[in-house]
């Protein structure tokens, strides 16, 4: 034989043999990894029912402690003992204090009391006062067990519970020094039915003389019917724990024999036990089964020892590439998964010349925080598994959804449809459409969406998700609960708001900013009663910036703090100057979230040493709507202080009625969008003739914001409008002109009134 065949041979023997091996190896290994399998799911079972036997074992063994300790919250007392032992008997101190007490407070059914003789003297069933020796007669077979043990302690015939509770009186009675502090508490059959019945010495608690002779027993009886199990199951999370008197045929459905502690039947306990294992038996073990037969085919076909061995090192490196490149928490790839995805779909992008797209779209789960702060962090994690699962069922198999952290979650879609963004975004739409299911409570979830796309918005992964980015964040400025598609417009706006938070920034801590302030005039004598301050920036280079566009900047920036404490140290220290107003200063709901607003008005107040009742604080409803509970708090703390509180920008909210009654304001003031133009419209009219019955009804000064007409003004006055403001009157103007502006306002307004007010009341009604 050739030296060749030889080795060839011996080289097919070698491998024959390793083969046989390898199989019989896999084989063993296969067959372990099903008895695992099926172990562990079979003893996750077992073990999640004996746990819930335990548990619902210690709630009944609770229940009869529970009964003792009711007891003993009368039962060991001085008055108790005095009553009790009273002769004639104290029956009606006892009916008011144990017998309807514990029927009305507990639950007892039956409540009777034997002397020291174990003669029954008094009793209660059913809430009523009955015979005593009657009441004993018909449960003398079970009390007298119970009365038995409380008097000469267990015989060992009833199953004995609730050590806790007899160390601690143990404890008592050493205390007293005496040994008369006694009790039995068990589960019994009462008319074939479960009950717990329990005994306790009525003892004193404080003068030991007060007992004579051997004491009385309070004796209890209070059935364990459908209401008890129900309270029990509730509080062991068992929502169908029942007792019935059959068990229960079917094998979803655990049965357990129900045994009173004197060994008589009284039932079968009733439930769903959770089975964690089931999804290993019923899913996991069959796709292991087949998954075993598989790789045993195609081993038994196709093993070497090199192929075993390179698939072996491959298996590893997958498992490792998996753990690096997905989310632990979701499952989904990770932001690193998802930028090197995207980096390949853009090198095929290029390379490709069927005009497709790539697609970027960031989720942005809204107001995830709040389910985080009210419901906990774990049910935030089970929040963002369920919108997952919810994205992953409404994208396409083709998309690649990832999970970046937090809340955030991105798409990525190769197309060539036109109308694959309208398409992605309305799948995304839908998948918040219904409640998710947080922990048995269904929360309702939105999110802002972020869309850009390649080649058009960026060729690179940096480029393209800052876009999708800055979608998400121009979505979630307008309201949330919207798609956005990036656009050239989006990153310029973005890139301005950065400007003007840096210069903002600037301006502030240089002192570029100041108060401006617009007169407030009476109907009643056309003076100027007060002022508001208005927030001004007059940019060296871009001139003046109007508040609606660097404030919602500087609340977002986190600078709104300091811009609100600064703007109440300016209005303070200018309110010296006009002694006779009174001014009106804003508050943000920031300054409610991030700044202690209390200690800061009573630093200004005496820094400043101004009367609180010249300053009128004005919200919005932005403040009521968050942490109500604490800004009532905060609101009354400084209306205490003197402050007067006025609701800004009144109709604009959707609930404005119900602050009117939670909170306690000065003024209401009218938003400008029912004034004006107010002389033709007629539904306005009404809003703000309703709104003026209310508030003055409810003792409240009605202003009207944005006043730029005469006929304006004079409607205001005629539907009953305490003060005005607006246009029509002046602008805001620096402190140092508002002497000059109240002193030309200070002539009567009535007489440049049109004198045919009430005409112009009746056109607004016709039209």
């Amino acid at each position: 034989m050739p030296a060749s065949t030889y080795r060839t041979d011996h080289y097919k023997s070698d491998l024959r043999r390793l083969t046989g091996l390898i199989a019989a190896a896999l084989a063993v290994f296969s067959g372990l990894l099903l008895v695992i399998v099926a172990y562990a799911g079979w003893s996750a079972n077992r073990t999640a029912i004996v746990r819930e036997r335990q548990l619902v074992e210690n709630a009944l063994d609770q229940s009869v402690s529970q009964v003792l300790d009711q007891q003993k919250a009368i039962a060991w007392w001085d008055d108790a003992v005095a009553n009790a032992q009273a002769r004639p008997l104290a029956t009606e101190w006892l009916e008011t204090n144990i017998g309807v007490y514990f029927f009305e407070t507990y639950g007892h059914d039956e409540v009777i009391i034997v002397d020291g003789n174990n003669r029954p003297v008094y009793a209660n069933v059913g809430g009523t006062l009955s015979d005593p020796a009657t009441a004993y007669a018909a449960r003398a077979e079970v009390l007298d067990q119970i009365v038995a043990e409380a008097r000469g302690g267990a015989d060992g015939h009833l199953r004995q519970r609730d050590r806790a509770f007899a160390e601690s009186q143990s404890n008592y009675s050493a205390l007293l020094g005496a040994s008369f502090g006694r009790w039995a508490g068990h589960i019994m059959s009462v008319d074939g039915e479960p009950a717990v019945v329990a005994a306790i010495t009525i003892v004193p608690n404080l003068d030991a003389n007060l007992l004579q002779g051997e004491p009385h027993l309070l004796l209890s009886v209070v059935r364990i019917d459908e209401g008890f199990m129900a309270q029990v199951g509730n509080s062991l999370l068992i929502s169908d724990l029942s007792l019935a008197q059959e068990a229960n045929p079917s094998g979803r459905v655990l049965s357990e024999a129900f045994v009173a502690d004197d060994g008589a039947p009284v039932g079968f306990l009733t439930w769903t036990p959770k089975k964690p294992g089931q999804t290993l038996l019923m899913f996991v073990l069959p796709m292991v089964g087949l998954g075993v037969l598989g790789v045993g085919f195609l081993t038994w076909l196709m093993i070497s020892r090199l192929k075993r061995a390179s698939t072996e090192l491959a298996d590893r490196e997958v498992e490792s590439r998996h753990q690096a490149l997905h989310d632990a928490l979701s499952g989904l790839p990770n932001r690193h998964h998802f930028v090197q995805h995207l980096q390949e779909s853009l090198d095929g992008l290029v390379q490709s010349r069927n005009n497709s797209r790539v697609f970027v779209a960031y989720i942005d789960v809204d107001r995830f925080k709040d389910v985080n702060d009210t419901m906990g962090h774990a049910a935030g994690d089970a929040l963002i598994m369920a919108v997952a699962r919810r994205l992953q069922d409404h994208v396409t198999h083709n998309d690649f959804l990832s999970r970046f952290g937090g809340d955030e979650f991105a798409v990525l879609r190769v197309s060539n449809d036109p109308n694959a963004a309208d398409d992605l975004a309305e799948r995304l739409r839908r998948s918040f459409e219904e409640n998710f299911d947080v922990y048995g409570q269904h929360v309702r979830m939105t999110a802002s969406i972020g869309i850009a796309q390649a080649p058009e918005h960026g060729v690179s992964p940096q480029e393209l998700m800052r876009h999708a980015d800055i979608a998400l964040y121009q979505g979630k400025n307008q309201g949330r609960d919207r798609a956005m598609l990036f656009c050239a417009e989006m990153a310029a706006e973005v890139e301005q708001r950065r400007e003007v938070e840096l210069e903002l920034q600037a301006a502030l801590a240089s002192g570029d900013l100041c108060l401006h302030y617009q007169p407030v005039v009476s109907c009643a004598h056309g003076r100027v009663t007060g002022l508001e301050a208005l927030l001004r920036w007059k940019h060296p280079t871009k001139g003046d910036i109007s508040p609606a566009v660097f404030v919602p900047i500087a609340e977002e920036a986190g600078i709104m703090p300091a811009l609100g404490a600064f703007v109440l140290e300016r209005a303070f220290e200018e309110a010296k100057r006009w002694p006779d107003l009174d001014v009106a200063i804003n508050l943000s709901p920031v300054q409610f979230r991030h700044v202690h607003l209390v200690q800061l008005l009573e630093d200004l107040l005496r820094k400043h040493e101004i009367d609180p009742r010249r300053i009128i604080l004005e919200v919005t409803e932005g403040v009521l709507m968050e942490s109500t509970d604490r800004n009532r708090q905060i609101l009354d703390t400084v209306r205490s202080m003197g402050f007067k509180i006025a609701l800004d920008d009144f109709g604009t909210g959707y609930s404005s009625l119900r602050y009117l009654c939670d909170f306690r304001f000065d003024k209401i003031k009218i938003d400008r969008a029912f004034v004006t133009g107010i002389h033709e419209r007629k539904r306005a009219m009404t809003i703000i003739q309703s709104v003026v019955t209310l508030g003055r009804g409810l003792g409240m000064d009605i202003v009207a914001e944005g006043v730029e007409t005469e006929a304006e003004a004079s409607v205001m006055r005629l539907v009953g409008v305490t003060e005005l403001q607006g246009f029509f009157f002046s602008q805001a103007v620096p402190a140092d002109k508002v002497s000059a502006l109240v002193d030309g306002l200070a002539a009567p307004q009535q007489e440049e009134q049109r004198p045919a007010t009430v005409t112009d009341l009746q056109a607004v009604r016709r039209t």
